[in-house]
């Protein structure tokens, strides 16, 4: 199958926290005078500001807000931290509604001190707590599953078919997957798992850059699409096929690029966006 390549740039979103370095002001001003036409909002981004103004902002510069990253970290063996972590997802589902956004990005978090099938249950019952509020604010949750690197402490949710299961499970309108290929693309059953979140319509969003070897960070050292080794552009159709039809979101932490001219890099991520993705 051929796979179609970006004529332009209405499907792009650019992560804020891919260009670090500028503040959301300078983000807005500068993706929008690029061509781009979705971003999705970090809330350290949204730090001392009316988030009401704030996403006022965002769509005066034609800037359509795809998400918010990100709630989650349900899971721990501390009973007072869960409740922590419950009040601050409600306080994200607001800054969501806030701002204007119709999505919050959910990493799902994870407890070293106990077993990964009680953070799941944890998960299950955080997120199962907080679909009222989401619904009542018009806001959907994704969850996001994470490399099976991650397991430890950021994510019990480390395949898209655990996802898709939780998904399931959970039975709402509200409630969906996001898949990213960085902590996705060395599954052998993603198409076949993509495949089934299109199907029941749990499909809400699609994050790209690419893995870099060696990878000299587990965290911070993602690369521009075309840099490494993930079939970026076959999982993108496999994506559509599913019935995806949303943006194309550019998530890159990055030590090496946020040092760079974020102009620069910006034009780089354009230029990986178009040929590359």
């Amino acid at each position: 199958m051929k796979i179609k390549e970006h004529t332009d740039l209405s499907r792009l979103c650019i992560h804020t926290i891919t260009t670090k370095p500028w503040n959301i002001e300078e983000a807005a001003k500068n993706y929008a005078a690029a061509g781009v036409k979705g971003i999705t909002v970090w809330r350290d981004a949204l730090e001392g500001r009316n988030i009401k103004q704030t996403g006022n902002l965002l769509r005066e510069h034609d800037l359509t807000i795809v998400s918010l990253c990100r709630g989650g970290f349900f899971a721990d063996k501390d009973a007072g931290k869960r409740k922590l972590a419950m009040d601050d997802n409600r306080k994200a589902i607001e800054e969501a509604a806030d701002l204007g956004t119709p999505m919050i990005v959910l990493v799902c978090g994870a407890d070293p001190s106990q077993p990964l099938e009680e953070s799941r249950k944890q998960i299950h019952d955080g997120i199962a707590a907080i679909i009222p509020d989401a619904s009542a604010a018009g806001v959907k949750l994704a969850i996001e599953p994470l490399h099976p690197m991650y397991a430890d402490t950021r994510s019990a949710i480390n395949t898209l078919a655990q996802a898709n299961d939780m998904a399931e499970a959970l039975h709402s309108a509200w409630v969906g997957v996001a898949v990213d290929v960085y902590h996705l693309w060395w599954d052998p059953q993603l198409e076949q798992e993509i495949k089934r979140c299109g199907n029941n319509e749990h499909l809400l969003a699609f994050h790209i850059c690419d893995w870099k070897t060696p990878t000299r960070d587990l965290l911070f050292d993602r690369g521009l699409m075309g840099e490494g080794c993930i079939p970026v552009k076959q999982i993108r159709s496999w994506v559509e096929a599913a019935g995806f039809n949303g943006f194309n979101e550019v998530e890159i932490f990055s030590n090496t690029f946020w040092k760079e001219d974020q102009a620069e890099f910006l034009k780089k991520i354009i230029k990986a966006y178009r040929e590359r993705s």
